[in-house]
C-alpha cells in the first residue's frame, strides 16, 4: 500500500504534517485488520500487510477495499485545515514456490498498476 501524492503533502504542508499523515494511515490500517494479521511501514510512505487464512482472491480484494475505503474517509485535523489522503493497493496471495521477495515484488507491480489506473484503487493478482 502506498499513500497517494505523499510528496505533495510534505511539500505543501510540511514534514510534520506528513509524519502525522503516516501515523493516521498506520492507525487506520492497524485498527481495522483482524487480530492475527500484521501491518508495518515498508519504507517512505509504503505499508505492507500480511493477512492470514484468506481462501480466495475475492476475500483478499474485499479486505483490501475495506482498508482503502477507511483510509479515504479518515481525516487529519491540523490547526488550520483538514487533510484527507488515499492509498493505492497491490495485493496478492501466497502460492507454493513463492519467496518473500517474489510476493513483495508481485504486490509492488500490482500497486503501481493501481497508481497508473488513477490511484485510490486496489489491484489483486
Amino acid at each position: 500500500m502506498d499513500i497517494d501524492h505523499f510528496k505533495q503533502i510534505n511539500d505543501l504542508h510540511g514534514h510534520d504534517a506528513g509524519d502525522k499523515v503516516l501515523r493516521m494511515v498506520a492507525a487506520t490500517l492497524r485498527h481495522n485488520l483482524r487480530k492475527g494479521d500484521s501491518i508495518g511501514r515498508w519504507g517512505g510512505e509504503e505499508f505492507l500487510a500480511i493477512l492470514y487464512d484468506l481462501a480466495s482472491p475475492e476475500a483478499l480484494k474485499s479486505i483490501s477495499e475495506k482498508l482503502r475505503t477507511l483510509v479515504a474517509f479518515s481525516r487529519l485535523d491540523l490547526s488550520d485545515k483538514s487533510l484527507m489522503v488515499t492509498i493505492s493497493v497491490g495485493a496478492t496471495l501466497l502460492f507454493p514456490g513463492d519467496t518473500p521477495e517474489s510476493v513483495v515484488s508481485h504486490a509492488d507491480v500490482l500497486m503501481y498498476q493501481s497508481k497508473q489506473n488513477g490511484r485510490n484503487r486496489v489491484s489483486v493478482g
